[in-house]
C-alpha cells in the first residue's frame, strides 16, 4: 500500500519552482505595464510642453505686425519676415526647433515644434527616446466692438 503513495509524492514533486517561474513571468509583465504608463504620462507631458511652446513662439511672431499699415489703418497684418524671425527666436530661445509658416495675407502665423522627450525606465528595453510635436496658430485680430 506505499506503493500509490510513493506515486503521489514524486508527482508532487515533479512541480517544485513551477511557481517561481509564473510570479517571475507576471512580475516582469507587471514592471512593463507601469513603465508603460509612466512613460506615457511623461510623453503627455511633454507634447503639451511642445505645444504650448508652438502657441507662444505664434503669439511672439503676431506681435510683430507691419507698422505702416497699423498707423495709417489701412490694415492690420503681420510682417511676414519678421514675424517669422520673431517665432524662430522664441522657439531658439526655449531650446527646441521647428518650422514656421506665415499666411500670404499675414494674418495667420502656424507653428510646429519638433521636440524629443528622453525616457526614464524604458531605457531598459531599448527605447531611449520618443519624439512629440506640437502645434500653434496665432491669427490677427482687430476691431473695437468684434474683430474685423
Amino acid at each position: 500500500m506505499r506503493c500509490p503513495n510513493r506515486l503521489l509524492g514524486r508527482r508532487l514533486r515533479a512541480d517544485d519552482g513551477g511557481v517561481i517561474v509564473f510570479v517571475a513571468i507576471c512580475t516582469v509583465a507587471l514592471l512593463g505595464l507601469i513603465g508603460m504608463i509612466l512613460e506615457g504620462g511623461g510623453k503627455m507631458r511633454a507634447t503639451e510642453r511642445a505645444d504650448a511652446v508652438a502657441m507662444e513662439a505664434a503669439r511672439a511672431g503676431g506681435q510683430a505686425i507691419d507698422p505702416a499699415g497699423a498707423v495709417t489703418g489701412t490694415g492690420v497684418r503681420a510682417d511676414p519676415a519678421a514675424a517669422t524671425a520673431a517665432a524662430y527666436a522664441y522657439l531658439s530661445s526655449a531650446g527646441v526647433s521647428g518650422r514656421v509658416s506665415a499666411s500670404a495675407d499675414g494674418r495667420t502665423l502656424t507653428v510646429t515644434v519638433n521636440d524629443t522627450y528622453v525616457t526614464k525606465i524604458l531605457p531598459v528595453v531599448g527605447i531611449g527616446s520618443m519624439s512629440v510635436t506640437g502645434h500653434g496658430t496665432a491669427t490677427l485680430l482687430h476691431g473695437v466692438t468684434q474683430p474685423e
